[in-house]
């Protein structure tokens, strides 16, 4: 068994040394991360410029890219060898709800499932000061990797999981969630760099709206780590009919 471990944060994050720590034992382990940064990359492919490959220890590599890119190169010939099973994270902050839509954690994961194989995203809520702690982020890993590797889940489903900032004796246990929303971010912030010239931030994003009970939100809110099944498939398919009816007649 091989699994191929990645992450948004850059190959430098505690996050993915702790992940990789964590599932030590379990199988043969590949590391191929961000070089930098990549929060917020959702899942961007790069096309106009070739990629950079470094080692950077034991079975461990960067990328001059992203999550997506690393995911790619490592499946699609990088290496001689298959991998069974992409692992992404532990990302620095949850990924609930909208958040997966733009999360380079869960796009790493995404991208092992384009490409044929069982995946999982780990992330960690952020804590209210100070800095994150992922031991009990990663005792949760082990033990849903360890699950997965003994009673796998259908193929084609992703597992986007949320663990809250707690000592891992005080996690209340798992809960099968479904996607909560947010409400809208907050509004961009205007600034000023050294040379006088105008430049933007993203404003923060907004808290739970759709946050209640059944909710990766509200599950996490509560103690609970949240396991949320998604999938590849955007298709609104209650409403293919009524769009055929509403197309009727144009043209």
């Amino acid at each position: 068994m091989k699994i191929l471990v990645s992450n948004d944060d850059g190959y430098r994050a505690p996050g993915i040394t702790a992940l990789r720590g964590a599932l030590e034992g379990l199988a043969e382990l590949t590391t191929v991360a961000p070089e930098r940064n990549h929060s917020g990359a959702s899942n961007a492919l790069t096309l106009e410029m070739p990629l950079r490959v470094t080692e950077f220890g034991p079975d461990a590599w960067f990328v001059s890219g992203t999550p997506t890119d690393c995911v790619h190169l490592a499946i699609s010939g990088l290496f001689e060898h298959e991998h069974d099973m992409v692992v992404s994270g532990i990302n620095n902050g949850e990924n609930l709800g909208d958040d997966v839509l733009y999360s380079g954690t869960v796009a790493a994961a995404i991208e092992g499932r384009f490409l044929g194989l069982p995946t999982v995203a780990f992330s960690l809520r952020r804590p209210a000061e100070g800095e994150p702690d992922f031991s009990a982020a990663a005792r949760v890993a082990r033990l849903v990797v360890q699950r997965l590797l003994e009673s796998p889940l259908e193929r084609t489903m992703i597992l986007n999981v949320n663990v809250p900032h707690l000592p891992f004796e005080r996690l209340r246990g798992f809960r099968s969630t479904r996607l909560g929303a947010r409400h809208r971010s907050d509004r961009i912030i205007p600034a000023t760099d050294p040379r006088g010239r105008k430049m933007w931030w993203v404003g923060a994003a907004g808290e739970g709206e759709d946050d209640g009970p059944g909710t990766d939100f509200h599950a996490v809110a509560e103690g609970f780590v949240s396991v949320t099944p998604l999938q590849v498939d955007l298709t609104r398919h209650a409403a293919i009919d009524p769009v055929a009816r509403w197309l009727d007649g144009i043209g």
